[in-house]
């Protein structure tokens, strides 16, 4: 998934040896029960903050950090739509693959809540010293496949309920009709799927930086005293 890796970057790991030194700088009283229930509240709260969002009518298409846009093949024939006068076919075309996706993005709150459960003390502070998108990439290594599995049928469907069936199929047939053009047939729901995906991967590495660096971010008196330690 090139652009959730382009926005959020690399994980930096920190050897075990490393994370045994910079534990025993630990103030006295943080536990690690203190530190995995904060890493999971300040999850918790980005998730619901982030995907909810998403899920609203708009979340994606008003967003420009998620907003999606069309797969490299069609791309093509939105600008020769475009040329020829049919912006606001084209204009359609963008917003019912974006419906589609705000009508899948709920279905991502149960997984990565059980994601969340499974945190064990280990990784919650591999995760707390790790990169700043380290609990992002923890989440997207563990609930990406099951993801895919539960909004690629709802995005298919939801193609077909927002008429992005017809709109695209009535987009498709213009362009190949033109003679300046060759004959194209993209995986929509795929593409939407992976789409949607990124977007949500994005929403939630942003609000973890956002906690991590921001103090007025930590809302409550637990995630002020656990992210302390990654200030240190």
């Amino acid at each position: 998934m090139k652009k959730l890796f382009a926005v959020i970057g690399i994980l930096i790991c920190s050897s075990c040896a490393e994370l045994q030194t910079i534990a025993s700088q630990f103030p006295q009283g943080v536990t690690d029960a203190e530190i995995s229930s904060g890493l999971k509240q300040a999850l918790e709260f980005g998730i619901d903050k982030e995907v909810t969002s998403l899920a609203q009518k708009d979340g994606y298409f008003s967003n420009e950090l998620v907003r999606i846009g069309l797969p490299p093949e069609l791309q093509k024939v939105d600008k020769t739509l475009r040329d020829v006068g049919l912006d606001a076919l084209a204009d359609e075309g963008l917003k019912v693959l974006n419906r589609a996706a705000e009508d899948a993005v709920s279905e991502a709150i149960p997984v990565f809540t059980d994601a969340v459960k499974g945190i064990t003390f280990s990784d919650a502070r591999n995760i707390l010293l790790g990169g700043e998108n380290a609990a992002t990439l923890y989440l997207s290594n563990r609930t990406e496949k099951e993801l895919y599995n539960r909004f690629n049928p709802i995005i298919s469907n939801s193609l077909d309920k927002v008429g992005a069936t017809q709109v695209w199929k009535e987009i498709i047939q213009k362009y190949n009709s033109l003679p300046i053009t060759s004959n194209v047939n993209p995986d929509l729901p795929d593409y939407v799927t992976n789409e949607a995906l990124d977007g949500v991967y994005v929403m939630i590495a942003k609000e973890e930086k956002e906690i991590r660096n921001t103090f007025s971010a930590r809302t409550t008196d637990l995630l002020k005293r656990v992210f302390a330690l990654q200030d240190r």
